[in-house]
């Protein structure tokens, strides 16, 4: 019972053999380029993101793909946003810095409705008129309150080191264990989009969503992507959004159903206090690619705690794993590109391929994996470039091939059957099959016996000019030239291609054979010793045919007892007396009726008589 397992390692053995056989004929330096080539796609498609140019491409097909897969939500009930709006800038008369006045109502109001925690997006970085009343407000907080804190060292851009000493100073005065510094800083990147939470930078406070869910333990150290969501209907946010002046309005406070309905809104829910103001603290984002206009820095703040409430931990792919893939995607590629297949097939094995280098990104963000670094881009990159690569050496080899094949072939095919396995090179078996051919050996009397009488140079010259004019007939009558033995012609017809007149062909081609003998022993120069005539011996059997010996160094010949048979055949001549003799088998499958019966003889080497024949033209006018 055969071992699958060892089928397979023999499979994958034999493969291997292949490809460097072919790498072998593309030549040294075509292959080394071939190799080089397709492991500078192994390294576009593991390291694109850390290519600029292929960065910048990889970054908005992460947003497509975080964009396509992004959940969408009625709401979450669970946040509130109470924001400074630009009417709220208009009725104050300040902008920047924001009135702290209705700041420090507002966040009494707040901890008197019982809030879970409260995260204020607004740096308190200069003095105000109002900061004794909010520091004073600070100070009574019950609620858990984490406050806008930036580093100088990591936001260099947003805040100077005289307004970070300030805000520090503030915090100080509050004395309020409650009240804590918390870093707001979105890490952005270099196209200005927030995409991940980002890494903890040491000169920085914990950040603002961690102070806010601090039972959120494992999102401490998270640096991953920001798990953005969509609201069901564009005209209605996620989070609900309150006007910070209505909870400074003693009026509305003083209707009681009014303020029921507000307290109702906040206790229990995790309260932003920051800005929707135009122009004002906005960033893009993944989601800037579907969604209309950027997102205020306060709501993806509030997207990063809702994260941390839904315990949405993105799990990393290790950086091995993109090695691996992209390995594995320019070996499919490269075996696609050199796959000498129909093209239907072929197409068919590109379009599996694409597919699953486009869709296993989409289906690793749909399953829950942070794709934030995934070379998406850099797989399609790959992909391509191995195919093309593959696809022109293919092309080179096939070429090469060619070019071998018809030096080749011709001289020792017919023109047609050449041209027949040039169209279609599967016909031509590299290997060994069984097949029933037409075996045809000759021999010149009395050669061996002149080589020793005349010079050496005159033997070749006569050899080549002897060997050439029954090669001529052979070809003429589409046969296939196995090999010289000295002055022997060894030819048979039905391989490598097969015609339904081979028969025939074969012994019309020993009658030409013969005859072209008889012209050139008549026809040597003078002083050359007479030489004998050509004696021809034909077979019809089974024999082995292909391409034995090595890759490098190869011959196209048939093996078997049909070429023994077929020889004894010519040295029985001999013995009676004639010039061609053709065995039943193949007298009687060439459709000819020109043949005379010889008897049966026991050739040497053979057992079983065989049926022998002459075939005499003149017996039929055919």
């Amino acid at each position: 019972m055969s071992d699958p397992s060892a089928m397979r390692r023999q499979t994958g053995s034999s493969a291997l053999h292949q490809a460097g056989i072919a790498l072998g004929q593309l030549g040294r330096g075509r292959a080394a380029l071939t190799l080089l080539m397709l492991a500078l796609a192994v390294v576009l498609g593991a390291t694109s993101w850390e290519i600029p140019l292929m960065r910048d491409a990889e970054r908005p097909i992460f947003d497509l793909r975080q964009s396509l897969t992004a959940p969408v939500v009625k709401g979450d009930d669970r946040i509130v946003m109470v924001v400074y709006t630009d009417e709220t800038l208009e009725k104050t008369g300040q902008r920047s810095p924001v009135d702290r006045g209705i700041l420090a109502r507002a966040l009494k109001r707040i901890d008197a409705m019982g809030a879970k925690a409260i995260g204020i997006d607004i740096l308190i970085d200069q003095k105000q008129p109002q900061d004794e009343e909010l520091i004073a407000a600070f100070h009574e907080m019950k609620t858990p309150v984490a406050l806008a804190h930036a580093s100088s060292q990591v936001a260099m851009d947003k805040i100077e080191p005289w307004q970070q000493a300030f805000l520090e100073e503030f915090h100080a005065r509050i004395g309020n264990p409650k009240v804590t510094l918390a870093s707001i800083i979105l890490n952005e990147d270099q196209d200005g989009k927030v995409r991940v939470w980002g890494e903890k930078n040491g000169a920085s406070r914990i950040r603002l969503p961690n102070a806010m869910v601090p039972e959120a333990r494992d999102f401490e150290d998270y640096a991953g992507s920001i798990a953005f969501r969509f609201p069901e209907y564009a005209d209605r946010p996620i989070f609900t959004e309150l006007p910070i002046d209505t909870f400074a309005d003693d009026a509305l406070f003083s209707i009681p159903e009014l303020q029921a309905g507000l307290e109702a809104q906040v206790r229990g829910r995790y309260v932003f206090i920051g800005g929707h103001i135009n122009d004002l603290d906005v960033f893009k984002t993944p989601m800037t690619l579907v969604q209309k206009g950027d997102t205020w820095g306060v709501d993806v703040l509030g997207q990063i705690v809702a994260q941390q409430l839904d315990g949405k931990m993105l799990t990393p792919i290790p950086g091995i794993s993109y090695w691996f893939a992209a390995l594995l995607i320019v070996v499919f590629a490269a075996y696609t590109g050199f796959s000498n297949t129909s093209t239907s097939l072929l197409a068919g094995l590109a379009v599996a391929q694409l597919a699953a280098v486009l869709g296993t990104p989409f289906l690793l963000a749909n399953a829950g994996f942070d794709t934030y670094g995934l070379p998406a881009f850099g797989w399609l990159t790959a992909w391509f470039l191995a195919f093309a690569v593959s696809e022109t050496a293919a092309r080179a080899l096939g070429t090469e091939q060619r070019k071998f094949a018809q030096s080749a072939l011709g001289k020792y095919l017919p023109r047609d059957v050449a041209a027949q396995i040039m169209k279609a090179p599967a016909s031509l078996s590299l290997t060994g099959e069984k097949r029933e051919i037409f075996v045809l050996f000759t021999d010149l009397e009395g050669f061996t016996k002149l080589s020793h009488a005349i010079a050496p140079e005159m033997v070749a010259s006569l050899l080549n000019r002897y060997l050439e004019s029954l090669s001529d007939v052979v070809l003429r009558h589409g046969g296939t030239i196995d090999k010289f033995v000295g002055d022997a012609v060894v030819a048979f017809w039905g391989a490598p291609l097969a015609r339904p007149d081979d028969g025939e062909r074969a012994v019309r081609a020993a009658l030409a054979m013969f005859q072209a003998g008889e012209d050139f022993r008549h026809s040597v120069p003078e002083g050359v010793p007479a030489i004998g005539k050509t004696r021809v011996g034909l077979h019809f059997g089974e024999a082995i045919v292909g391409n034995f010996g090595g890759e490098g160094r190869i011959q196209y010949t048939a093996l078997g007892d049909s070429m023994n048979t077929a020889s004894r055949l010519e040295s029985a001549n001999k013995q009676t007396h004639s010039s061609i003799l053709v065995s039943r088998e193949a007298a009687e499958r060439s459709g000819l009726d020109i043949f005379r019966p010889l008897g049966r003889v026991v050739l040497r080497g053979r057992a079983t008589p065989i049926d022998i024949m002459e075939p005499v033209p003149d017996l039929n006018d055919t």
